[in-house]
């Protein structure tokens, strides 16, 4: 007998809903104390190691590794607030805010601020895997790091006192991929369900690419990835929000103008090259659908 995961759509769209993405990379500083490793060990040679221990292999010299020895470098996500008025806000969150500062750049201080505006906001979370991987990383890190983040991890007597972020099969946080996913190798990847829904996937740089980007010092580039992969996760729930009948039509068209204005918006600014491109690549895919 073939059993089937099955998923259901969303009940609900929050009047605040934060789409996110995060990167992370093999922690130096875990592989040090796992194995042993002298404190002068340089980091490439730590992070080889914990490929090699987490089973690389010719085909995969970079294997998955335990969300609990990775370190959280970045964090995006795209804000949408409904106001009092009914107006709707959109914004884009990066973290860190300066690259450029070492404080910044502190996991402890990235998920901190992540976590507290969860906890002081209580948007609902939307990720893309994120019930296995993101969410998870932020708690088990959040832990190695000695955080405190009681507004996040605040849960109600019951489930419809208050937003809940640990309850499994909840509305607080919805993961995409869990809610189009089956068993096995039918589960699709950001890259593909964007892709073929008209939305820029991955452009130039992959997940495995983040590691070599961190050891450069390209922190600045590893943010900007992560923006992108937060746009397009915000896009996936827009599509996936209209085929459950949460906007129409018109209203659809008008989220997805939104983006576009966010976009131009933020493309302004220097550095902001990245943006651009993802403009550019998201004409072209629209364009190829109405082909």
């Amino acid at each position: 007998m073939l059993y089937l995961k099955v998923s259901i759509m969303f009940k609900t769209t929050a009047n605040e809903v934060w789409a996110f993405d995060a990167e992370w990379v093999p922690d130096p500083k875990a592989g040090r104390l796992l194995y042993g490793l002298p404190p002068e060990t340089p980091d490439r040679d730590v992070i080889q190691t914990m490929w090699h221990q987490g089973g690389a292999t010719e085909k995969d010299p970079q294997p998955y590794l335990k969300t609990i020895v990775c370190r959280v470098v970045s964090i995006a996500c795209v804000i949408r607030k409904v106001r009092s008025d009914g107006q709707v806000g959109l914004s884009l969150l990066s973290l860190p805010k300066d690259v450029e500062s070492e404080a910044a750049r502190e996991e402890s201080d990235i998920l901190s601020r992540f976590l507290e505006g969860i906890g002081r906001n209580k948007p609902q979370l939307v990720g893309f895997n994120s019930q296995g991987a993101d969410l998870k990383i932020f708690i088990q890190r959040g832990i190695v790091n000695g955080l405190s983040a009681a507004g996040f991890c605040q849960r109600p007597e019951r489930p419809w006192e208050g937003v809940d972020y640990f309850a499994r099969g909840g509305e607080a946080h919805i993961d995409l991929q869990d809610l189009v996913s089956s068993w096995g190798k039918s589960t699709p990847s950001l890259h593909e369900l964007a892709t073929l829904c008209g939305i820029p996937g991955k452009i130039e740089v992959s997940g495995q690419g983040v590691a070599e980007m961190w050891l450069a010092g390209d922190l600045k580039g590893i943010v900007a990835y992560n923006e992108l992969d937060a746009l397009s996760t915000y896009l996936v729930w827009l599509r996936m929000a209209h085929f459950g009948g949460f906007f129409n039509a018109e209203a659809y068209e008008e989220e997805q103008a939104r983006v576009r204005t966010l976009i131009a918006e933020r493309a302004g600014r220097a550095g902001a090259e990245h943006l651009l491109a993802y403009q550019t690549e998201w004409d072209r895919l629209q364009a190829s659908m109405l082909a």
